[in-house]
């Protein structure tokens, strides 16, 4: 299980952000940049214990209206050959020193325990606490169905494809919109999906869909 160290980043996470995000075709903020606070976001264990996975679900509020945008990011201790362009940018870790942060769509490591977690072989971890699953973290797949390896990513305005030659698709939410009635329901003629919870710039907590897999091109 990843180890949550309470220490430093500098910069931080957020600051960090906030100027990859207007570069981003799912950013729908202000132009000059977002203004962000943390709303949510959950864990995945590397099974080698060497890049630390999460999944922040950040809100900006420097647009006409506030947007919840869900951010997989990694922490490596080195480069990783052939990301540069996923690369968000560097941080000194409190403990474990320079940290290279990557947009986990783009990382193999990350990718891979997603369609793990959407498939039923790997548990969401809390964000904050070691050692702890995180219950409001939920999927559902279809059958025992396996998500190919070769996944290529693609951004879209509104979410990263994650797609397969063979048709599957794997589909980050990029912009989050709260369940009616908070109760997630799966796209038409998708597999499977991961739901999970955020909080609202009122200090209301909103549940949706985080990602859906799709078997067969969507139409």
């Amino acid at each position: 299980m990843a180890v949550i160290h309470r220490t430093t980043m500098e910069p931080t996470k957020l600051e960090l952000l906030a100027p990859w995000l207007p570069s981003r075709p799912w950013y729908h903020g202000d132009a000059r940049g977002p203004r962000l606070s943390r709303a949510g976001g959950f864990r995945l264990d590397d099974p080698k214990g060497e890049v630390g996975i999460e999944f922040m679900i950040v809100t900006d509020e420097s647009g006409a209206r506030p947007e919840a945008y869900l951010v997989p990011v990694t922490y490596r201790g080195a480069p990783l050959d052939g990301a540069e362009h996923a690369l968000i940018g560097t941080s000194e870790h409190g403990v474990l020193g320079r940290r290279w942060v990557y947009d986990g769509c783009h990382d193999p490591v990350a990718v891979a325990e997603l369609a793990a977690l959407v498939e039923g072989r790997a548990e969401a971890q809390a964000q904050s606490v070691s050692d702890t699953p995180d219950e409001e973290v939920t999927r559902a797949c279809a059958g025992e169905l396996t998500v190919p390896a070769d996944l290529t990513a693609v951004d879209t305005p509104e979410h990263t494809e994650l797609s397969a030659p063979d048709g599957t698709a794997l589909r980050v939410l990029r912009t989050l919109r709260p369940a009616p009635e908070g109760v997630p329901l799966p796209e038409p003629g998708a597999a499977g999906h991961v739901a999970g919870v955020w909080e609202l710039p009122d200090g209301t907590r909103a549940r949706g869909l985080l990602c859906v897999l799709h078997t067969t091109p969507p139409v």
